[in-house]
């Protein structure tokens, strides 16, 4: 009967342990004013880090809703597009090399300013390709309400 006990509980305990590892997390936000409706092209910041190609996976995750997507280095605003996105990858080791967490920001092509924010988050048990993130995160921006 004891050993029963004690083999429930280290069940128990190893299941809840492992739920960390089962992290995920997706979501948007936008700013009071913003209006992504009018948003019809955009211009990737290529970020220098960028060993994975973000950049153009954004490009087509934003041109499969219909917006054209150009991508270029960063420079002094005005961008020649209806927004500008800027984006920070964090990769991760876990057996393989894998995309943690994306965090997408639309921005004012004037002055910079953010519009809207989307941020994915998967770890190693819920991990998803970086397509499946980029698509993730540009869809929930373009969908998001006030």
């Amino acid at each position: 009967m004891i050993k029963r006990l004690v083999a429930y509980c280290t069940v128990l305990f190893a299941l809840g342990a492992m739920t960390g590892c089962a992290t995920n997390r997706a979501t948007a936000s936008l700013m009071a004013d913003a209006d992504l409706s009018k948003v019809k092209t955009v211009y990737i910041v290529h970020s220098e880090t960028d060993k994975h190609e973000i950049d153009m996976k954004l490009k087509t995750a934003f041109k499969k809703r219909g917006i054209e997507a150009t991508v270029g280095p960063a420079h002094t605003p005005p961008y020649a597009a209806d927004a500008s996105v800027t984006y920070i990858d964090k990769w991760f080791w876990d057996i393989t090399m894998y995309l943690l967490e994306l965090t997408v920001t639309v921005r004012s092509p004037t002055n910079d300013f953010p519009m809207a924010t989307g941020n994915s988050l998967h770890t190693s048990l819920t991990r998803k390709s970086p397509e499946e993130m980029t698509d993730e995160v540009v869809g929930n921006i373009l969908s998001a309400k006030h």
